[in-house]
């Protein structure tokens, strides 16, 4: 084993290729046993440090949640045919997928830049607003976007980013 890991430390095999290496193999070899106990100390170690700290833990339930943000993002805009990728080409399921990655990428980015006009905003009114709740904020919502109707997509010059469409306030921010 400490052949092992110091040819990947030393880049002399990469850890995937070795992996590949060792399952080909048709019978375990004693490499593969004994790289397969430390996993098995690896993963046991791991879960309970999970148990015991409560910050890790939380650490990983928010990057779950981001990942489950984006995920649903996704479904939400691959609606078309059930969700199901009918293309036979894999080059046109490429495409689509591409495509799919550039509306969640568009939607991100537009969420922002809007999201950080709204902070702005109430940092100027006076609200306090810390940098490290700004963290938390994933700009994966789609609740204020039309997905479905019709899209006119025509060759238009670059928008500056002054000329934003007005934020929507709540009614107590109109009333002061």
């Amino acid at each position: 084993m400490r052949r092992v890991a110091s040819s990947i430390r030393h880049g002399t095999v990469s850890a995937s290729l070795l992996m590949r290496k060792l399952a080909a193999y048709p019978r375990q070899n004693q490499v593969a046993r004994a790289l397969t106990e430390l996993g098995k100390l690896e993963r046991t170690s791991f879960l309970l440090e999970y148990f015991r700290d409560e910050a890790l833990r939380r650490r990983i339930l928010i990057g779950l949640n981001k990942g489950e943000a984006l995920h649903a993002l996704a479904r939400q805009l691959f609606f078309g045919q059930l969700g199901e990728l009918r293309d036979r080409a894999f080059e046109d399921q490429i495409h689509r997928a591409s495509c799919l990655h550039l509306l969640m990428a568009a939607i991100a980015a537009w969420n922002t830049v809007y999201l950080t006009e709204a902070v702005t905003t109430m940092r100027k009114r006076g609200e306090e607003i810390p940098e490290a709740l700004l963290a938390h904020i994933a700009p994966l919502g789609w609740e204020h976007i039309s997905l479905t109707g019709n899209y006119h997509f025509a060759p238009q010059t670059g928008r500056d980013l002054s000329h934003l469409r007005p934020l929507r306030l709540s009614e107590e921010d109109t009333s002061a």
